[in-house]
This record gives C-alpha cells, structure tokens and sequence, in this order.
C-alpha cells in the first residue's frame, strides 16, 4: 500500500493538542503508523550530561503523531486534502482529490 504521507510534506495536524497547526514531515514510522512532524507535539526530554560535548538538562524534542491524525496539504490552497492514487505513465503517483494535483 503506497504512503499516504512521505517524508518532507507539509501536512496539517487535524485531531489532538495541536490541531490546525502544520508543519513538514522530518520522519514516517510505517511500521508504528507515526510521523514525526517538525515544531509540533513538542516533549521535553531530561538528558545527563555526558562529556565531553553534552552539557545535559532539559531539552526540547518533537515526538511522532499518529499518521491518522495528520493530512497533507493541497499543492493549490493549503488546505488538508485526502489523497488519491493514480497511475500516470504507468508510475503510481500520489494526487490530491481537493485539486488533483500531484503531490510528489
């Protein structure tokens, strides 16, 4: 099954603490069903110092969404679409149904 949403989109967060917020995908967990999407669900993490680089204390990470939770952005108005696949050139090739156009 092709992703619905690959690394580098703009996606939109539309259930949870940061809903309406967007933001581009820095990672896609397929396995787990996550993405990683930067600037949101923001967790800080208490770290111990390790030398000698690594001062440690309380840093400030983005933590993965559930991929249901996220919808990528149409290419027209930035507005979340669903997403369609069509075969183009014999390539399947991810679309938008809001505008229909494509997505990679």
């Amino acid at each position: 099954m092709p992703a619905r949403v690959k690394k580098g989109d703009e996606v939109m967060v539309v259930a949870g603490k940061d809903k309406g917020k967007t933001g581009k995908v820095l990672e896609v967990r397929p396995k787990d069903e996550r993405v990683v999407v930067e600037g949101l669900n923001i967790v800080k993490r208490h770290t111990k110092p390790r030398p000698p680089n690594d001062p440690g204390g309380v840093i400030e990470k983005p933590a993965p969404i559930h991929i249901s939770n996220v919808m990528p952005l149409d290419p027209d108005d930035k507005k979340p679409c669903r997403v369609r696949i069509q075969v183009i050139d014999g390539k399947r090739v991810r679309v938008s149904a809001r505008s229909g156009k494509k997505l990679d």
